[in-house]
């Protein structure tokens, strides 16, 4: 009887975590895919590059997504149990108030297990997808690099300007200056352009008009009527370097672990290309957020586990749920806000790290006295 009752209370816990936390995310990542539009607009990739860069992007939301939905599912779940006075089942079958907080204690053990598969393994895959999507793509909608009367420097190194479409998606007084190196850049102005885009590279064909080239010392131009300006050696202004949450979380552990050595550091820099003293901070406070955040998800259960100690014949019991909810936000906006602490101070990290283990046991240790007092 008691495993019935345990399973149809963690079943609706459960469906209503899982429906809160996929339809929020869905909606968070619906919103933020109409900003990666600009990925088409600005930088001409394909529509295919758009929809899979989009999906990379939602175990990001899942992963953030994820405490909320879980302290208001389970609070509003526990809540609304107790309120039909279907909580009582339980404590007329014999099951202990502690006995309740030690079974959802270890359910919050293996949500928390799944978050940090989350943040330690696909979040930080899936942006690594995301970024070699962005390095290995074509420009195949290359007409979006011209903005009529717009200077364009979407492409790196190379500003491209048009005066007015033609009907036949020409484009009418082009300007085009690509700089070569520090001290040397390209100007070209055409009357007529259009984009060529063949098996081989993208191109624009240039009719009626001029190339300068400027060095440190000379200038040399030259007329043309027809010329070929070959796009396929540029690439977007899109960051190509790896960012530190898209390495593998054991980089990043071998990267803080060289940097609290020092030693090692060119071998570690192959590797992880931001792993430097004077960017410390930075990967240690990505590994936090990884590996210690979700540590908090168990405090968190513990601390909606306090609406199960008074019923809701007591006095002020709305006001005991709304101190709850209080508690939880607050646990959920202090784990976030401890990255910002985080530093190359041993001392400080160590009490970072200490701290949600400090939470769940005076959550633990508090249930015990009380339970130790009241009866079930």
């Amino acid at each position: 009887m008691k495993k019935i009752i345990y399973r149809k209370f963690i079943t609706d816990c459960l469906i209503f975590f899982g429906v809160a936390l996929f339809s929020t995310s869905i909606i968070i990542w619906v919103f933020q895919s109409v900003n990666y539009l600009d990925i088409i607009i600005n930088d001409g990739r394909d529509y295919l590059v758009y929809l899979k860069y989009s999906l990379f992007s939602f175990p990001k939301i899942l992963a953030k997504i994820f405490p909320f939905a879980f302290f208001f599912s389970f609070s509003y779940v526990i809540a609304k149990y107790e309120l039909n006075n279907e909580l009582i089942i339980f404590w007329n079958n014999g099951i202990k108030k502690i006995n309740f907080v030690n079974y959802f204690f270890l359910v919050s053990i293996a949500l928390f297990i799944i978050q940090i598969i989350l943040t330690t393994i696909v979040v930080p895959e899936s942006q690594n997808l995301a970024r070699n999507l962005m390095r290995s793509s074509d420009f195949n909608f290359v007409d979006n690099f011209i903005k009529v009367k717009k200077f364009n420097a979407s492409i790196n190194d190379l500003t491209i300007y048009s005066e007015e479409k033609n009907s036949n998606d020409s484009y009418k007084n082009i300007y085009i200056k690509r700089k070569i190196n520090e001290k040397e850049f390209q100007i070209i102005f055409a009357k007529l352009g259009k984009f060529k885009n063949n098996s081989q590279y993208p191109a624009l064909e240039l009719f009626n008009g001029e190339n300068i080239n400027v060095s440190e010392k000379n200038i040399t131009n030259f007329s043309f009527d027809k010329s070929e300006f070959n796009l396929s050696p540029f690439s977007s202004n899109t960051i190509l370097v790896k960012k530190i949450q898209e390495h593998k979380t054991l980089e990043l552990i071998e990267c803080t672990i060289n940097l609290f050595k020092k030693t090692n550091l060119d071998k570690i820099l192959k590797k992880v290309r931001n792993c430097e003293l004077n960017n410390f901070e930075n990967v240690l406070s990505e590994l936090f957020k990884r590996l210690v955040v979700p540590l908090y998800l168990p405090s968190l259960m513990l601390s909606l586990l306090l609406l199960i100690i008074h019923s809701k014949e007591k006095i002020n019991y709305t006001k005991r749920r709304v101190f709850v909810f209080l508690i939880g936000f607050f646990i959920i906006i202090f784990s976030e806000s401890t990255l910002k602490f985080v530093s190359v101070s041993q001392t400080s990290n160590l009490i970072l790290f200490l701290s949600p283990f400090i939470i769940g046991l005076t959550f633990y240790f508090y249930f015990i006295n009380v339970f130790k007092i009241t009866k079930p």
